[in-house]
């Protein structure tokens, strides 16, 4: 059976193969920590599930889609301001907002396509 082949490093200028399925080659690896490891070590533990759950049900209606004069039902809550592994920030009702997944989506892809990255 075929494998997938070898795709480039994510890491701005690598240029590297790695295998399907990895983000950065070993070299860039150390430089992009919050976006190795997984979700549970980030912080979306089952208290975060909770937290959101709760969150969603005091705010059910989508943020973007009611600027826009749409009633569209949250299904995810975003985190205004990146927290980049920020507990304080993390855990900030005040930086949490109510969106739908598309919205959060897209929201997401801008957030991450020009991220700044820091050495």
């Amino acid at each position: 059976m075929p494998s997938k082949p070898n795709i480039p490093c994510k890491h701005p200028g690598c240029a590297a193969l790695i295998p399907a399925g990895m983000k950065y080659c070993d070299e860039h690896k150390m430089l992009h920590p919050e976006e190795v490891r997984s979700a549970y070590k980030r912080g979306y533990d089952a208290r975060w599930r909770k937290a959101s759950k709760a969150f969603l049900q005091a705010h059910p209606l989508c943020v973007r889609c009611m600027e826009e004069g749409k009633y569209m039902r949250a299904t995810v809550v975003d985190h205004i301001k990146p927290h980049r592994g920020d507990p304080k920030l993390f855990w900030d009702e005040g930086n949490w907002q109510s969106l739908c997944k598309k919205c959060h989506d897209q929201k997401t892809m801008m957030e991450d396509r020009y991220q700044e990255y820091t050495y």
